[in-house]
């Protein structure tokens, strides 16, 4: 009877040594059978004299496959390029063999949590591990430190992230906890895992991790447990974003929330938001943009249990940042890239966040981004776009655009299960002739405009939405019948008179009901 098989998903480039060679070597015990080492000290085989696998042709080629020396920004070194390209080889690469039988009582550590610990609890947990210099360690440092150790002593680690494919074609799992940004704890994934479960960049994985070898830099995974919260073997019947059918959003988001929440009160009757929608909030400096967003942050997770809500921040200050994670709260993935970080790295970070928003909806999920703001995207893009020659009025290269327009372009419902939401503010009258050119690009992009007008905060009137210039392109397949004729009503009324008493004529009414519907109701039009 044949013995016992590698699982699926186990990295083909992880520990060589329970592969049997053919040729025996002299004074070396047999290999045994993987399947009663879970708890080993990172399922480590036996060595020979020098150090080395015994089953493995070179130290040095293991090392790389394993993922150790592969350079976390994007590139390799000598040898391990080397060995990534031999990836297709004829030799047969020797499998790692993990029980499936897990030791319970062994203590498990799971990455996510301790990169979401506070440094105080990190350093208490590095002196009962006994690690040197814990004072002196970074966060980053400390989180390698503990998983090592605790490796050492129970031989079980679990990890995951969403993963960034490099373009030599092996990948690491990056943490949104800070905002995918390479940091020494990635989790390093093979090139031949990636095929095997045709993975993509934005795919979430977790499962079972080892800690670095001798001359590896990164913790490797071992086995993937699961794919996008669901099991691996279901990733190849998915369908690719590209591949699904856009429609118009056809289902309501509700951002009301109680008799006093004015803005959200509003936001639903003059500009009402689908599930798929693409809008644009536009906005001049210092008119509330961002508190708007804090708002439509706070009503979509209050009356939507079924939505994936990331709030993309682009350029933005560091302090903004803090406050728009305090006010949204620990389930918001805030995922930011401040002002004094390259461009480079604010195109990474958006990057990585529409393609995990693809992938969620590949899998017949609701995501909505918020994304402030898609001007300093642009102008991210616009800096690191090689130049083609052909330059617009302000200083914007024509080919700069087109990936800010993709990405804000992947809003849409999709007729097979799940959308895409996209609300993106847009920054005008900022005296950039550039930033009037990008808003004028994205002007006739999106399918919802919120308009918020600088004479309205003079007046400290808010929200500072102007009714007039706010809409929404077929609200029919939103609003109820009876709803929409109303609504058409009122704006006849309130587009008679100037903007700033149409708004506060609307506040007033209001004030004076507990909620939209009997506000509608009310109407005496």
């Amino acid at each position: 009877m044949p013995g016992p098989q590698p699982e699926e998903n186990e990295a083909p480039e992880a520990p060589p040594m329970e592969t049997a060679e053919k040729a025996p070597a002299p004074k070396r015990q047999p290999s045994t059978s993987g399947g009663s080492r879970s708890g080993s000290k990172g399922s480590k085989g036996p060595k020979n004299a020098k150090g080395k696998s015994s089953g493995s042709p070179s130290r040095k080629g293991s090392s790389d496959k394993g993922g150790g020396r592969a350079d976390n920004s994007g590139k390799s070194g000598g040898q391990g390029r080397k060995q990534e390209r031999s990836g297709k080889s004829k030799r047969h690469l020797p499998q790692d063999d993990i029980s499936t039988t897990r030791d319970q009582t062994a203590p498990n550590l799971d990455l996510a949590e301790l990169q979401n610990m506070d440094m105080t609890i990190l350093t208490k947990m590095g002196l009962e591990l006994n690690i040197e210099g814990v004072g002196s360690l970074t966060k980053h440092e400390l989180i390698f430190e503990i998983l090592k150790a605790n490796t050492e002593a129970s031989g079980l680690l679990y990890g995951g992230g969403v993963l960034e494919v490099l373009p030599d074609g092996f990948g690491f799992l990056r943490s949104p906890s800070y905002s995918y940004l390479p940091c020494p704890e990635d989790i390093y994934m093979s090139p031949s895992q990636i095929r095997r479960f045709s993975l993509r960049t934005g795919d979430t994985v977790t499962g079972q991790i080892r800690q670095p070898r001798e001359k590896e830099r990164f913790f490797a995974l071992l086995k993937v447990e699961s794919i996008n919260a669901e099991p691996p073997e279901l990733k190849k019947e998915k369908v690719p974003f590209e591949n699904l059918t856009p429609y118009f959003p056809t289902e309501r988001l509700m951002l009301e929330r109680g008799p006093d929440e004015i803005s959200m009160r509003v936001v639903d009757l003059v500009t009402p938001v689908g599930r798929g929608q693409r809008g644009l909030i536009v906005a001049a400096p210092r008119t509330g943009k961002t508190v708007v967003l804090q708002k439509i942050a706070n009503s979509v997770i209050e009356n939507n249990d079924d939505i994936l809500l990331i709030i993309l921040l682009i350029d933005e200050r560091p302090e903004e940042v803090t406050d728009m994670k305090r006010v949204v709260g620990p389930e918001v993935e805030v995922v930011s890239s401040t002002f004094d970080e390259p461009p480079d790295r604010h195109v990474q970070v958006a990057e990585m966040v529409i393609e995990k928003a693809k992938r969620q909806t590949e899998h017949g999920r609701h995501v909505v981004i918020l994304l402030d703001s898609i001007t300093r995207l642009a102008r991210a893009y616009n800096t690191i776009e090689p130049h083609s020659g052909r330059i617009l009025s302000g200083g914007v290269d024509a080919n700069a655009l087109h990936k800010p327009k993709r990405f804000f372009g992947a809003a849409r419902n999709i007729e097979e299960g799940g959308s895409l939401t996209i609300l993106a503010t847009a920054l005008i009258d900022t005296g950039s002739r550039m930033d009037e050119v990008i808003f004028e690009e994205f002007k006739g992009t999106g399918n919802m405009e919120l308009r918020l007008d600088r004479k309205l905060v003079d007046k400290r009137i808010y929200p500072a939405i102007n009714i007039e210039q706010s809409g929404t392109r077929r609200e029919e397949l939103l609003l109820h019948p009876d709803e929409l004729e109303r609504m058409w009503k009122l704006r006849r009324v309130l587009n008679e008179v100037p903007p700033v008493e149409a708004m506060e004529l609307l506040i007033g009414k209001l004030k004076k009901t507990q909620n939209n519907i009997e506000f509608m109701l009310a109407l005496q039009i």
